[in-house]
């Protein structure tokens, strides 16, 4: 290319050309702008980017490497490092990370261990369909237990109702960040010799112990969509401490392939024309042999970018998480006669995904009368995902058991919702919806 000056430019002067500007359409297009209150938006969740989001998003996109990538290696290896954890599978959703920690378990490769049709699973009600639609698919059978108020994580004391023979594994999320009891789950798990898969999609930094939440299960999942810890657009990932479990969860996220070859790259076992598989004729090409029916579910390179600016900005987005909720926690302490707090289980930090309240059935108001307010001001407001999944239409006539009332899910479905702690709300944000919640109660009690 000649430009004005006449002396030709490289693909690589160009390059560093285009990143530079794509930074500064960055800072004009995305400014921040001041809040006024009832009319600027104040949403749940949200993204929190800046230009070097920008840059590598569009870095990634020059490379035209449209599949998993370079980006995608890179972000593996640092999240799983972050993390305290030998392996990090990508994907592109968090509910797909999901399905691949269920579906990897179902591997013949497992032997006696591996996950049968009929099988039990237990796991929560009270919680996103998409923890329990992975049980359902692969034709195994949920069993629900209870939740506490005000964790709304897994009633432990009813782990032993819900153990049966068919018993296999356990499936529990860190419900809006707080970790369940961990060394109850993990020993109840040791005890009877199940799988145990910690869905961590919405607590990426959360800790037990000390320890990050996603190292105490046979497997773990996390979500990056835009409403999460951090984002890459859409995308999630797998987390495994054992190699075998990374290279089944591969196989079920790349079509079901025995193969394990990474895209673009060819025979890494040494071996593509000499394997003997299932009914194959010897020599059967390994990159067309199949262990398993599975999918297509990897992440774009351009994604994985976003993740990689994304993750040096971790730590600080989970700082500001849990100031905005201890914020609200303190700025509502005078309504807890009329609204139950939340509360972090015993031994654990959480990196709250948002912020709970459950209006007390004595309250002069609902909770209807509350979000509506809510929303009317232009604050946001979510249910506790599902409430009681089993009252879910989508449910009506799935197999599950349940082992014991689910009196407390049933409270989540009819009194909790949820407000933002996301680090892009500001402390005029969070000052006033606390001041509308107050307002709520004042014009009740008048």
């Amino acid at each position: 290319m000649i430009v004005p000056d006449g002396k030709p430019h490289s693909a690589a002067q160009l390059r560093r050309q285009i990143l530079e500007l794509a930074g500064e359409y960055c800072a004009e297009a995305f400014a921040a702008r001041p809040f006024v209150a009832g009319e600027t938006p104040i949403p749940v969740s949200g993204k929190v980017f800046d230009a070097s989001e920008m840059r590598l998003l569009v870095d990634s996109a020059l490379d035209f490497w449209l599949t998993t990538g370079r980006f995608a290696e890179q972000f593996e290896r640092e999240f799983a490092r972050w993390e305290g954890i030998r392996e990090c599978v990508l994907t592109n959703s968090g509910s797909s990370a999901n399905l691949l920690a269920v579906s990897a378990l179902t591997s013949p490769k497992l032997g006696d261990r591996r996950l049968r049709a009929g099988d039990e699973v237990i796991t929560l009600a009270a919680g996103f369909p998409t923890t329990l639609n992975p049980i359902l698919q692969n034709g195994l059978m949920p069993v629900f237990i209870d939740v506490t108020v005000p964790t709304y994580n897994a009633d432990v004391g009813q782990l032993d109702a819900a153990l049966s023979p068919r018993t296999r594994a356990i499936f529990f999320a860190h419900t809006l960040g707080n970790p369940f009891d961990l060394d109850a789950v993990t020993a109840f798990a040791a005890r009877h010799g199940l799988w145990l898969i910690e869905d961590c999609c919405d607590a990426v930094g959360s800790t037990w112990r000390g320890r990050k939440v996603g190292v105490f299960g046979d497997l773990a999942t996390t979500s990056f969509y835009p409403a999460h810890h951090i984002t890459m657009g859409e995308g999630g990932s797998i987390l495994m401490e054992r190699p075998l479990l990374r290279t089944l969860v591969e196989s079920f996220r790349d079509w079901g392939r025995d193969c394990w070859c990474a895209p673009g790259k060819d025979n890494t076992c040494g071996k593509r024309f000499d394997w003997e598989l299932g009914e194959l004729p010897c020599g059967y090409d390994h990159k067309y042999t199949y262990s398993h029916v599975g999918y297509n579910l990897k992440m774009t390179d351009m994604q994985a970018a976003v993740g990689v600016a994304q993750l040096q900005k971790l730590p600080g987005f989970i700082e500001a998480r849990r100031r905005n909720f201890q914020f609200l926690h303190e700025a509502l302490r005078d309504v807890e006669e009329f609204f139950v707090l939340p509360e972090a289980t015993p031994g654990s930090e959480p990196s709250w995904f948002g912020f709970p309240l459950a209006v007390r059935p004595a309250a002069p108001f609902t909770r209807n009368q509350v979000i509506r307010e809510m929303e009317s001001r232009k604050i946001g407001t979510r249910l506790l995902f599902g409430g009681n999944l089993v009252r879910q239409p989508a449910y009506r006539d799935a197999p599950h058991r349940i082992a014991a009332p689910l009196n407390h899910t049933d409270f989540v479905m009819n009194q909790v919702f949820w407000i933002g702690v996301f680090p892009g709300l500001t402390p005029p944000m969070l000052d006033f919806a606390a001041g509308v919640l107050h307002g709520v109660v004042q014009n009740a009690t008048r």
